[in-house]
C-alpha cells in the first residue's frame, strides 16, 4: 500500500511536468479536428451551391462538373494546409513543393492547358453548340461533341475530325446554323449576245419556290462584265435547313432553264494572237 502511494505521489510529480503540455497539444488537436470538420462540410456546401448557380446559368454541364470538382479539390487542399498549420506543422516548406510542382506540370502540359483554357472560353461564350454546322481551322462539319480540350466535327462524308479547343478558340469560326436564314447565291454567266433582262425574267421564275422568302424578295444583279461572259447572281434567302437543298437544286434548274430559254452559258475562253517574228 505504502508502495502504491509512492507510485502515484512520483506520477503526480512527473505529470506536472508533461500534464500541460498534453493539454496545451490536445487542445490544438481538438481545435483542428473541428476546424477540419467544419471547412469540409462548409467547403461541400459552397461546390454544391457553385453547380447549382452555373447550372442555373445554363452552362454547359460538362464545364459546371469540372469546375464544381476543380474548386472542391483546391479548397479542400488549402484547409489541409491550414488545419496542419494549426497543430504546428511547418507548412512552408509544403507549400514551396505544390508551387515548384504546379509549375514544372504548368511548363510540360502548356499545350494541354492551352486547350483546356480554349474549352473552357468556348463552353461559356458558345460560339457554337452540339448540332450545327461551323468551318474552322481549313475544315468544316457538324459539331458532334464539345469536350474540355478538344471538339470533334463529323464532316459531311462521315469522317471524324477532331480539333484541339487551344487553335480552335484562337481562330476564325464560320458558324453556318446560328442564324435562322441564310442567303443562297448562285453565280453564273450568260453571253455577251444574250439579253440580261430575258434571263433575269428565268432565273426569277426559278426562286418561284415555296422555300424561298419573299422578304427579302429574290433579285438578279449583275456582278460583273467578264472576259467571255456577263456574270449574274440570282439571290434568294431560305430557311437555314433549306440551304443546301435549295442550292444544288437551283443550280441545276438554273442551268436547264436558261438553255431552254436559248440562252448560252459559255465556256471560258481565251484569244491568242500569234506574231510571226
Amino acid at each position: 500500500m505504502e508502495m502504491n502511494v509512492q507510485q502515484l505521489e512520483h506520477w503526480l510529480d512527473r505529470s506536472e511536468a508533461w500534464l500541460p503540455v498534453v493539454m496545451q497539444y490536445a487542445g490544438q488537436l481538438l481545435l483542428a479536428l473541428l476546424t477540419l470538420t467544419v471547412g469540409w462540410w462548409l467547403v461541400n456546401g459552397l461546390t454544391r451551391r457553385v453547380g447549382n448557380l452555373l447550372q442555373s446559368r445554363q452552362v454547359d454541364p460538362t464545364l459546371h462538373g469540372f469546375i464544381g470538382s476543380l474548386a472542391n479539390i483546391l479548397l479542400k487542399v488549402l484547409l489541409l494546409v491550414s488545419v496542419a498549420s494549426m497543430i504546428g506543422v511547418e507548412t512552408t516548406s509544403f507549400i514551396a513543393v505544390i508551387g515548384a510542382a504546379g509549375l514544372a506540370i504548368g511548363l510540360a502540359l502548356q499545350g494541354s492547358l492551352g486547350n483546356f483554357a480554349g474549352g473552357v472560353l468556348i463552353l461559356l461564350f458558345r460560339p457554337f453548340r452540339v448540332g450545327e454546322w461551323i468551318e474552322a481551322q481549313g475544315v468544316s462539319g457538324t459539331v458532334d461533341s464539345i469536350q474540355i480540350f478538344h471538339t470533334t466535327l463529323r464532316s459531311a462524308d462521315n469522317k471524324l475530325l477532331v480539333l484541339p479547343n487551344g487553335s480552335l478558340s484562337n481562330g476564325v469560326i464560320i458558324n453556318h446554323s446560328r442564324q435562322p436564314t441564310r442567303r443562297v447565291d448562285i453565280n453564273l454567266g450568260i453571253a455577251y449576245g444574250s439579253d440580261v433582262q430575258q434571263a433575269r425574267s428565268v432565273l426569277l421564275a426559278v426562286a418561284e419556290d415555296s422555300r424561298v422568302l419573299r422578304d427579302p424578295s429574290p433579285q438578279v444583279v449583275v456582278t460583273a462584265l467578264g472576259d467571255s461572259a456577263i456574270n449574274l447572281s440570282l439571290r434568294l434567302w431560305v430557311n437555314s435547313p433549306d440551304y443546301w437543298p435549295v442550292l444544288f437544286a437551283f443550280t441545276e434548274q438554273a442551268q436547264q432553264r436558261l438553255a431552254a430559254a436559248g440562252i448560252e452559258i459559255p465556256f471560258p475562253q481565251r484569244v491568242v494572237h500569234l506574231r510571226q517574228a
